[in-house]
This record gives structure tokens, C-alpha cells and sequence, in this order.
């Protein structure tokens, strides 16, 4: 069963650019994963500090293998000083 999973990123003031960087780096390499079926990244339109990353997955086995992933660990060090709130990661599955 595909897994949908959710992340929140909020980031410190003076550090969107820096955010949005990392995302943007980490994006390529993700949608490269075999068992990635799509991702994307997303910035609030009324909070600039507030990042996305909504992506769906062959199934949780292959997210877990993508956490694990040497590009994944880079991004999670990279932007976790980058933050002001604590990431959310929700895994999920679709309803409909």
C-alpha cells in the first residue's frame, strides 16, 4: 500500500533562503529513488518561514530505506539549526 507522508518545516527568521536551498538539493536525488513515486516542496504564501514536503512512497518500507539514505541524513543535519520549531513527519495513507 502506497505511503503519503507529510513533513513541516518552519524556519528561523533570516534563514528561508537557506531552507528553501536545502530543499531544493535534496529534491533531485529523492525523486531519483526507485521506489519514490512523486514529491514536492511547498512555502506558505502568508508565512515565508513555513516549508513542505509532501511525497508518496511505493510503501512505508521504502520510506524508511529513503530516511536511512545518505542525501536524506545531509538535508535532516543541514536545515535541523536552520529551524525554529521542531520538524513534523506524519506518514499516511489515502482515504479515498
Amino acid at each position: 500500500m502506497a505511503c503519503y507522508v507529510f513533513a513541516r518545516f518552519h524556519a528561523r527568521p533570516g534563514q528561508e533562503t537557506a531552507m528553501e536551498q536545502a530543499l531544493h538539493e535534496v529534491l533531485s536525488p529523492t525523486r531519483e529513488e526507485a521506489s519514490c513515486l512523486e514529491t514536492h516542496t511547498f512555502r506558505s504564501t502568508r508565512d515565508p518561514g513555513l516549508f513542505y514536503i509532501h511525497s508518496r512512497w511505493k510503501d512505508e518500507a521504502a520510506f524508511d530505506t529513503h530516511a536511512g539514505l545518505p542525501h536524506t541524513r545531509r538535508f535532516l543535519e543541514c536545515v535541523e539549526p536552520l529551524l525554529d520549531q521542531p520538524r513534523e513527519v506524519t506518514r499516511s495513507e489515502l482515504l479515498e
